[in-house]
């Protein structure tokens, strides 16, 4: 073990040295051109509008369509049968 951190290895290299070399060749990789037309929350809005969905428009319902309507639902829940455990009260 050495007692002094700043003293050589028996090989000739610092440990130091031998760090900076490593840091060096990963960063070397490393590019640091942000000069993209774009980022990719960019990309990610172009996919969103790209699904192209479209929210069903229903056609309007006169007071008396919108009353026949939902009576046929309550009707067609009541002759069901078992209602307990559907959440549902009236």
């Amino acid at each position: 073990m050495r007692d002094n951190p700043k003293e050589p290895n028996t090989d000739g290299c610092d440990e130091e040295d031998l760090i900076r070399s490593e840091f060096d060749s990963i960063v070397s990789g490393l590019s640091l051109d942000e000069s993209t037309p774009s980022t990719y929350l960019d990309e990610l809005d172009r996919m969103d509008q790209s699904q192209g969905f479209v929210p069903p428009n229903p056609p309007t319902q006169t007071p008396r369509s919108f009353f026949l309507s939902a009576r046929s639902a309550i009707a067609r829940w009541l002759k069901r049968g078992y209602h307990e455990d559907d959440g549902a009260t009236l």
